[in-house]
């Protein structure tokens, strides 16, 4: 099992919004996300920066690499892309974390 760790930025003022879309997370994207072998995903909110912090396990890090060609994927980034930084595809911008600890 492969932990992965990301950071992301949120617009001001949209936490709440963010939120929201995750509370009521589509039924099929959460059993795409679990189908492809991810695990103990958290997202942490950081007020004074608005940056995201994500961290979450794969199982099969080809399958998960090859979410991003998912069509349920890429309709969430289109309608989470008024909430954060995203790039032309409306992707996050997101930037991988490097792990220095672990207490398992």
């Amino acid at each position: 099992m492969e932990r992965i760790a990301f950071k992301m930025k949120l617009y001001p003022g949209r936490e709440s919004e963010y939120r929201k879309r995750h509370d009521e997370l589509w039924p099929e994207l959460s059993a795409l996300l679990k189908k492809t072998g991810v695990s103990d995903y958290s997202i942490f909110f950081d007020e004074e920066t608005h940056m995201l912090f994500g961290v979450l396990k794969v199982s099969n890090r080809a399958l998960f690499d090859r979410l991003a060609e998912e069509p349920v994927m890429l309709k969430w980034w289109s309608y989470m892309h008024d909430l954060m930084e995203t790039n032309m595809d409306k992707s996050p911008v997101s930037k991988a974390l490097k792990e220095v600890f672990y207490l398992g």
